[in-house]
């Protein structure tokens, strides 16, 4: 760069050099001499009013214009407008001195030339010859070497990196600011020095960059670098031989704190990524399009699902699936937007079937422009709270049971005697009042028994049983009262069921109630399906499906509570002595129905008895 402001400073030189000898030659010379034809100059002859009266060949060539049409005109015609008041400030001027010099600009077409020019008055006449230059090159050289001193100045005094000239042994010949900022030290200091003095460590590495740097002319590297107050630097360079005038040239840019901050970065998503895959919470991160980027290890557990089926996954899809509404989503997306955070439950059923309760929370922007969402399983909590307060229920249902139950009874046994004696008595007529009471008396006393294995653990003993044959005595001992409701029975026994540990009477009160149940939900007929098979975990399910018009999901939860009941007349008891005796059997009962569609009561027990009472 300072070879080419060198060679344009000079032939810059040149050209005034060349101009002052031809101004000398023309201000000797008279118009009537040959040398005004044959100047290579302009040579312009007007009057005090600044009309042409004569002009050179070469002035005519430079602007374009035949002498003809030249002779005539005035100055102000070829002269730009803001430049008119030149020629009448030469006259001025001529009043007191022999020439006047300056620079004029002169129209040639559309565009416009800069001239130097050197006016005197020729003679007594009060004709003015003027001389001119074409300087227009010269103008355009002097703009481009005063860009490039500029541009030199903002690449190499100015610039930001540190930029070091230096001869093929290494030694340093000149630095800007940046580059005594880098290697701490003085522009002075840094010019008693070699670049290698600088070098750490000279290792095989370090070797290996000379060699490749002088086989190529030119490469761009990182080396550690002491300086001389004890300090280590990170210096990432690119050297480029023979860059100006033969030196070679280095450009540093330091960037020990950027490794600094890479090294915090990578610690940092290392304990994030421990944090993430170790949490027992399940961890999802999404991006600003709600589409999944990363889950944990505890998160695909919960949901049994590989990160490979929910990367790319939309969140909304997933709502969605949940049985989320529009309504809520919105309110999910708006809460996150507005507050930046989020929370709630929900449950998902999985693809094995099994209904999951989740709580979950949001948090926008957790960095990188991802989201986080943590959500936790607590589907056994809710169990267990629903376990508990059903257990709460049958412990005040038995004690008031127990208080009441034998009260009740007694005085219930003085009534049944004394109607048996009065029917004997009682006129025909009055026959169908005695049987209304005699079978409500019954009824009453079958509630009473309910009380009573509410209130005390029946006298039981626990057996391997078969009950694929305890369901089929079951059935048939119903198989009148469905024909009556126009209900037929599908089985579906899975062959060779293992034994299971049950008292059979209970179990056939079980299968008696919920079959009972099934049957008066369906007036109008319809069929009744069991079924009985074999789980992987252990257990056998028992499937009972009627074609009722359906439950809905808020009284699902219900069922089995004391005295909650569908029907009319019901009182409760029966599902929830079924639910007391599957839960003394280690089992689990769970509901699934659609209404319009049916209702269907899994139960499900274990093959070998774990708890029970003998």
């Amino acid at each position: 760069m300072n070879q080419e402001i060198k060679q344009l400073y000079a032939r810059i030189e040149l050209l005034e050099k060349e101009n002052k000898a031809s101004a000398e030659i023309i201000r000797d010379l008279s118009p009537s001499q040959c040398m005004f034809t044959q100047s290579k100059d302009g040579i312009l002859i007007f009057d005090h009013n600044d009309k042409i009266v004569d002009a050179n060949p070469a002035f005519c060539e430079s602007i374009k214009m035949d002498k003809s049409a030249m002779i005539g005109q005035y100055l102000s015609n070829i002269v730009p407008i803001n430049k008119h008041f030149k020629p009448g400030k030469q006259r001025e001027i001529l009043k007191h001195k022999d020439n006047v010099r300056g620079i004029l600009s002169i129209h040639i077409g559309k565009k416009t030339k800069d001239f130097h020019f050197t006016t005197s008055i020729l003679d007594k006449s009060g004709l003015y010859m003027c001389t001119l230059r074409d300087i227009t090159s010269k103008r355009l050289l002097e703009k481009k070497v005063k860009k490039n001193e500029e541009l030199y100045t903002d690449l190499f005094i100015e610039a930001l990196d540190g930029i070091i000239f230096w001869r093929g042994s290494g030694e340093i010949l000149n630095a800007n600011e940046a580059a005594c900022r880098i290697f701490e030290c003085t522009h002075d200091e840094l010019l008693h020095k070699r670049l290698d003095d600088f070098v750490y460590e000279k290792n095989e590495r370090y070797h290996r960059i000379l060699k490749e740097l002088f086989a190529k002319g030119g490469i761009r590297d990182e080396l550690v670098f002491l300086m001389p107050n004890g300090q280590i630097k990170s210096l990432e360079f690119t050297v480029k031989l023979n860059s100006v005038e033969g030196y070679h040239m280095t450009i540093f840019r330091n960037v020990s704190e950027r490794h600094r901050m890479e090294k915090e970065l990578r610690e940092s998503e290392l304990k994030f990524r421990r944090i993430f895959e170790g949490a027992l919470e399940g961890i999802f991160l999404w991006n600003d399009h709600y589409q999944i980027v990363d889950i944990n290890q505890s998160g695909q557990k919960m949901l049994q699902m590989s990160k490979d089926e929910l990367i790319g996954v939309s969140l909304h899809s997933i709502l969605n699936d949940c049985n989320i509404t529009d309504d809520e989503l919105k309110q999910q997306i708006n809460s996150i937007q507005n507050d930046g955070h989020s929370g709630g439950s929900l449950s998902i059923t999985l693809k094995t079937g099994r209904k999951k309760h989740f709580e979950f929370s949001n948090k926008l922007n957790v960095f990188s422009n991802l989201s986080m969402t943590t959500f936790k399983d607590i589907t056994e909590k809710l169990e267990m709270e629903e376990q508990l307060r059903k257990s709460d229920t049958l412990n005040v249902i038995g004690e008031l049971a127990a208080g009441i139950a034998h009260e009740i009874r007694n005085p219930m046994t003085a009534l049944k005697g004394f109607i048996q004696l009065l029917e004997d008595s009682i006129e025909e007529d009055h026959t169908m009042y005695f049987n209304v009471i005699t079978t409500e008396l019954s009824r009453i006393d079958s509630i009473i028994t309910e009380f009573l294995i509410l209130a005390k653990p029946q006298a039981v003993k626990f057996l391997e049983k078969d009950l694929a044959q305890i369901m089929k005595e079951t059935v048939d001992l119903l198989s009148a009262q469905a024909v009556l409701h126009n209900v037929q029975f599908r089985t579906y026994y899975e062959k060779n069921l293992p034994l299971v540990f049950c008292e059979s009477n209970q179990m056939k009160k079980v299968f008696i109630n919920i079959i009972k149940n099934a049957i008066e939900v369906m007036p109008k007929g319809g069929y009744i399906t069991i079924s009985l098979q074999n789980t992987r975990d252990n257990k056998l399910h028992i499937s009972i499906r009627d074609e009722g018009s359906g439950i809905p999901g808020h009284k699902i939860k219900k069922l089995g509570e004391p005295f909650y009941t569908t029907k009319e007349r019901g009182t409760g008891l029966g599902l929830m002595v079924t639910y007391k005796i599957i839960e003394e059997h280690n089992g689990t009962i769970e509901v699934e129905s659609k209404l319009g569609a049916g209702t269907v009561f899994h139960i499900y027990l274990p093959y070998i008895k774990k708890a029970g009472k003998q």
